[in-house]
């Protein structure tokens, strides 16, 4: 099995270059595959390879001054969901476009054991913080659905229903919890008080909550080429359209749109016959390749 980590911090990070340099160091000597972002507000990334290597790279992090405190979600995936390494220098580790934004100003963390009890007061209002396609693939039961193609649209979802929330108790969660740290920040500068938000994320809560006793409906989108996790961070049922790189269900799997490596039912009409040609030419050569036992560049990741 391969070991997956999902991590972040924020922290100030005085030199990125430099930082850059060291973490790339030890990621390339450790054969590690993922995507690292570095700003000057911290780091955010899913990197997957050996349980040591890994190790060795949070270590490396938690060296750093101001990531001693790095939170890491592990998990697993039977093969490498990752084509390559990628550490980049951002403005932002999670684009929200609110450069004025501090997300150290969060307020209170809810552990996955807790997250029920808060959830299902009716007296809380409980909002998915992530994008649409996301939300589709899964989310707590009777969360609201912002229904955002990007996180940069959450503030103006959120400034259109600010009057609704008013006085609310307000309960929100992501994937791994730093789209929570910056939604969290920018419902407390604009005048909500009460604001929680769940600590580690779905995919902590996945982890740690059993099936038995969880309001999470569905499987949690994540962006490698497991698609989703489900109870335990098993992989899930999702796959991956080639064609316009959204999970796609069983259910759309089985609708006479869906070509494996070309379209699915959200992207059909939407691409020439000429690209459909060539995305079936890619998933032709994709398999090839697997059949020599090599991974071919057209199933590049997400990271």
């Amino acid at each position: 099995m391969i070991a997956v980590a999902a991590l972040y911090r924020f922290a100030p990070v005085p030199d990125r270059d430099a930082l850059r340099a060291r973490l790339l160091g030890v990621a390339e000597a450790e054969a590690i595959k993922g995507t690292l972002l570095i700003a000057d507000e911290g780091v955010n990334g899913t990197v997957a390879g050996s349980r040591a290597g890994l190790d060795r790279l949070v270590a490396a992090l938690r060296a750093e001054p101001g990531f001693a405190d790095t939170e890491v979600k592990w998990s697993a995936a039977a093969t490498m969901p990752f084509h390559r390494l990628k550490v980049r220098l951002k403005r932002e580790i999670v684009t929200m476009g609110e450069p004025e934004l501090d997300p150290a100003d969060v307020d209170t963390y809810v552990s996955p054991a807790d997250w029920n009890a808060l959830v299902d007061d009716p007296g809380t209002v409980v909002i998915d913080t992530r994008n649409a396609y996301e939300v589709a693939v899964g989310s707590f039961a009777g969360a609201v659905d912002p229904g955002t193609a990007s996180f940069r649209d959450f503030p103006a979802w959120f400034r259109a229903h600010r009057d609704a929330l008013a006085g609310k108790r307000v309960a929100m969660f992501c994937t791994g919890g730093i789209r929570c740290e910056k939604s969290t920040a920018l419902l407390k500068r604009e005048g909500i008080d009460a604001v929680f938000h769940l600590r580690g994320g779905i995919l902590r809560y996945l982890a740690e909550v059993p099936a038995a006793d969880s309001r999470w409906q569905g499987e949690c989108f994540v962006f490698d080429e497991r698609v989703a996790v489900g109870h335990g961070l098993a992989e899930g049922t999702h796959a991956l359209c080639r064609g316009c790189r959204m999970p796609v269900s069983a259910a759309d799997r089985a609708s006479p749109l869906y070509r494996e490596g070309v379209a699915c039912p959200r992207c059909h009409h939407a691409r020439t016959g000429e690209q459909r040609a060539g995305y079936a030419e890619r998933h032709r050569q994709v398999a090839l390749a697997a059949e020599r036992g090599e991974r071919h560049v057209g199933t590049c990741d997400r990271g």
